[in-house]
C-alpha cells in the first residue's frame, strides 16, 4: 500500500447517476485499516449502491476510488482476492447442503487451492457455527442460518477487508451475539470490516468508526465517539422565567437550542461544563428552576438529526 496506507477504503467525488438522479453524490468515504466500519443510512440513501461500486459490480459516473490501496476499477482483478463479501443477502444453490455449497463456491476462486479446500470449508463453518448443519440442504436452513452460511462463504480464504451488507438479518438474539462476536474476532486478526446495517444499536455494540448517508451523500463519518458529539450533552431547563435564563446562559458563552414550549430552554453543555454550576448561576441571576435535565446524544440522536428519519430502516 502507499501513502494511503492507513485507509482500507478511500473516495474522492464518488458519483453514481441513473439518468439525471444522482444515486451517489460526489462522496469522499474514509475507511481506517483495521477498524470495524459501520455504513448507515435509511431506504435508498445510497449504502448499497456504493458497496457495489467498491467491488465492482457496478460502475462509477465519476470519481475515483481506491481500495487496499489500489486504484479501481484498474486494479479491481488484483484486489478482489483480498476481499470478502456478502451482499444483498446470501444465494446458494437450495438442494444442496451447505457444506457442498462451500466446496463449489472455493473451487470458483483461482487463487484458492484444491488440496486444502476441505479444510477451509470445515474452518468457515465451525467459525459461523454451523459444523452440526454441514450436511443439511440450504433449502432446511432457518433464514439465519442462510446468513451465517454467507458468512462463512466470505471467510472460506484469509481476507484483508470484508464487506458485510446486513450481516444479522435475520438472526435471533444469539446469531446476532454470534455474528458481532465473529466480527470482533476478524477486526482482532486485523481485517477491515465494512458493515452495512440499519440497526443502530448493533452498530454501536460492533463498529469503532460509522458514516451516514442521506438521499446519495455523506452527511457524517469518523469515530463513534466523533458522531455522537461526546464531551457534549444536552440540557433541557424548565422555567417560568426562560427570557431571563437565556439572557445568563447566552452570557456564559452557551449554545442554545430551538425550545419546544414557552417554558423551555434546550442548551448544549460542553465537555467539563458543571451542570450544578449552570443551576446556581441561574437561580442567583432570579431564575426559578422548575426543573434541569441533561442527556447525552446516542447515534440514534446523531442519526435522526442527520438524516431526518427513524432507525428501523434498510437500504
Amino acid at each position: 500500500m502507499t501513502a494511503d496506507a492507513a485507509l482500507a477504503i478511500e473516495t474522492r467525488g464518488l458519483t453514481k447517476r441513473f439518468g439525471a438522479r444522482p444515486a451517489v453524490d460526489s462522496i469522499n468515504l474514509l475507511v481506517p485499516a483495521g477498524s470495524v466500519f459501520g455504513f448507515l443510512g435509511p431506504n435508498g440513501s445510497g449504502k448499497t449502491t456504493t458497496i457495489r461500486m467498491l467491488l465492482g459490480l457496478a460502475s462509477a459516473t465519476s470519481g475515483n476510488m481506491r481500495v487496499l490501496g489500489m486504484d479501481l476499477p484498474g486494479q479491481l482483478s488484483t484486489v478482489l482476492p483480498h476481499i470478502g463479501a456478502l451482499v444483498e443477502g446470501p444465494a446458494f444453490y437450495p438442494f444442496l447442503s451447505g457444506e457442498a455449497n462451500l466446496r463449489r463456491l472455493d473451487s470458483a476462486d483461482r487463487y484458492a487451492p484444491g488440496s486444502t479446500r476441505a479444510w477451509r470449508v470445515e474452518r468457515a463453518l465451525e467459525r459461523v457455527g454451523l459444523t452440526h448443519a454441514a450436511g443439511k440442504k440450504v433449502h432446511a436452513y432457518s433464514l439465519g442460518m442462510k446468513q451465517r452460511l454467507g458468512i462463512a462463504g466470505a471467510l472460506l480464504s484469509q481476507r484483508e477487508l470484508l464487506v458485510l451488507d446486513e450481516p444479522t438479518n435475520g438472526l435471533d438474539p444469539q446469531g446476532t451475539r454470534e455474528v458481532r462476536n465473529l466480527v470482533a474476532s476478524f477486526a482482532d486478526e486485523g481485517t477491515t470490516v465494512f458493515v452495512s446495517s440499519h440497526l443502530l444499536s448493533e452498530i454501536e455494540q460492533m463498529c469503532t468508526h460509522a458514516a451516514v448517508m442521506r438521499a446519495g451523500k455523506l452527511v457524517a463519518q469518523g469515530t463513534l465517539d466523533e458522531l455522537r458529539g461526546v464531551g457534549a450533552a444536552v440540557a433541557r431547563l424548565h422555567t417560568p422565567d426562560a427570557t431571563r435564563a437565556r439572557e445568563i446562559l447566552v452570557a456564559r458563552g452557551l449554545a442554545l437550542k430551538q425550545a419546544t414550549t414557552p417554558d423551555a430552554v434546550t442548551l448544549t453543555l460542553p465537555a467539563g461544563t458543571a451542570p450544578e454550576d449552570i443551576v446556581a448561576s441561574l437561580v442567583r441571576g432570579g431564575v426559578r428552576v422548575r426543573e434541569f435535565t441533561m442527556h447525552t446524544a446516542t447515534l440514534e440522536d446523531r442519526f435522526v438529526e442527520l438524516t431526518g428519519e427513524g432507525f428501523d430502516v434498510a437500504d
